[in-house]
C-alpha cells in the first residue's frame, strides 16, 4: 500500500511519519521543492517540527503528480478553507480508486460543508471511499512518538479497518467509528471553544472558568450534532470530549494560544501574526455559527467567539455577554 499525504505542515508531516512507522509506504507533498529536499536530506521539517528527527524512510516531494502516482490512500492535510481549490487542482492526478482521507478540522465558508462533503463534491467520490481522522492529536507530541489515540471515521467499515491497520503503531492507537458527521463536527467546533478557553486563561481566570467553558462547549457541540443527525456517543469519545480537552488544555494548541494572546490584550492582527500556521477556529467560528442559526440551535460560546474574531465584540464585552445570560436547565435546546 502507498499513501500520499498532501501537505507537509505540522500535522501532515506527523501523520506521514505515523504511516511510515506502521509500515505503510508514504510520500508527503511539501509546498516547495526546497522544503521537500530539506526533509529528505536532514530528516527534519525545521519549519513546522524543529528539533524532531523524522523517520528516515519518509520521503517528501514538491511535485503533486509524483506524490499521487500509484497511491492507494490520499491523505489531505491542508488548511480547511483551501481544500476546495487544492483538491480541484489535484483531481486530474488522483488515482481513480484511491481512498480519500481528511485530516482537516473545519467548516467551509459559504457552503457550511464539512471537509468530507467538500471532498465528495469536488471529486465525485462516494462515501465508501472517504474517511476522516480526528481525535486528541497534538502533532508535536505524536511526532515525538508519545502515546496517543485517534478515530478513523468512515461510512464504509472495510475502509475504516484498512486505514486503522495502515496507521496503527505501538504509540498511536486508532479506533473506528461510522459517525463521520459527529467526528468532523467535534473536530471543527472544539477549535472555536478552545479560543474561548484561551481568552479566559489570558485574562487570568482560573480552572473553574475553563472547566465551565469546556463543559458548556461540549453541550453546544452536542446540541448541534443531535439536530444534524450525529451519534451522541461520538461526543463522549476521542473525537468529541477527547479532542476538546486536549485542544483547550494544551499550550501546543494554536487555537488556545490565539485566544490567550487576545485575553492578554493583543489585537486581532497581533494575535494572528504570533503564529505562522493557520488557526482553524478563527476561520470556522463564523460558518459554525451560521450553521447553528440555520438549524435554530443556540450556541452562545460560539456566538461570542465569532463576534470577537470578526472584530464586532471586544474582550470585555465577551465575558459580560456570557455571564449575563438568563438561567437555564443544564440540558436544553433539543
Amino acid at each position: 500500500m502507498k499513501a500520499a499525504v498532501m501537505g507537509a505542515g505540522q500535522w501532515g508531516t506527523t501523520f506521514a511519519q505515523v504511516l511510515c512507522d506502521a509500515g505503510t509506504h508514504t510520500e508527503v507533498l511539501a509546498r516547495s521543492a526546497e522544503l521537500a529536499e530539506a526533509i529528505n536530506s536532514s530528516h527534519e521539517n525545521a519549519e513546522y517540527l524543529p528539533g524532531i528527527a523524522l523517520a528516515p524512510d519518509l520521503h517528501a516531494t514538491g511535485n503533486a503528480a509524483e506524490a499521487l502516482a500509484g497511491a492507494d490512500v490520499v491523505v489531505l492535510a491542508v488548511p480547511a478553507q483551501t481544500l476546495r481549490d487544492n483538491l480541484t487542482a489535484w483531481c486530474p492526478l488522483l488515482p481513480p480508486e484511491a481512498a480519500l482521507v481528511s485530516l482537516m478540522k473545519g467548516i467551509e465558508h459559504g457552503t457550511h460543508q464539512r471537509m468530507s462533503e467538500v471532498i465528495g463534491e469536488v471529486t465525485g467520490a462516494g462515501a465508501d471511499r472517504i474517511a476522516v481522522i480526528s481525535g486528541p492529536n497534538l502533532a508535536r507530541e505524536i511526532a515525538q512518538r508519545q502515546y496517543a489515540a485517534t478515530v478513523v471515521a468512515s461510512a464504509e467499515e472495510t475502509l475504516a479497518k484498512t486505514l486503522q491497520q495502515a496507521c496503527h503503531t505501538p504509540y498511536f492507537r486508532p479506533y473506528t467509528n461510522p459517525d463521520v458527521l459527529g467526528c468532523e463536527l467535534g473536530g471543527a467546533v472544539k477549535n472555536v471553544i478552545a479560543i474561548a478557553v484561551g481568552i479566559a486563561v489570558g485574562m487570568g481566570l482560573g480552572v473553574n472558568t475553563t472547566a465551565m467553558l469546556i463543559t458548556r462547549g461540549l453541550a453546544e457541540i452536542s446540541r448541534l450534532g443531535e439536530v444534524l443527525g450525529a451519534d451522541a456517543h461520538t461526543f463522549a469519545g476521542l473525537a468529541g470530549m477527547g479532542d476538546l480537552v486536549a485542544t483547550c488544555s494544551s499550550p501546543l494548541s494554536r487555537n488556545r494560544t490565539y485566544g490567550e494572546n487576545l485575553g492578554r490584550g493583543l489585537s486581532l492582527a497581533e494575535a494572528a501574526a504570533s503564529t505562522s500556521q493557520v488557526t482553524e477556529g478563527v476561520k470556522s467560528a463564523g460558518p459554525v455559527l451560521e450553521l447553528a442559526r440555520a438549524h435554530a440551535v443556540e450556541m452562545p460560546i460560539t456566538e461570542v467567539v465569532a463576534g470577537v474574531t470578526s472584530g464586532q465584540i471586544d474582550i470585555g464585552q465577551a465575558a459580560m455577554l456570557l455571564v449575563s445570560r438568563s438561567a437555564k436547565p443544564e440540558r436544553y435546546g433539543v
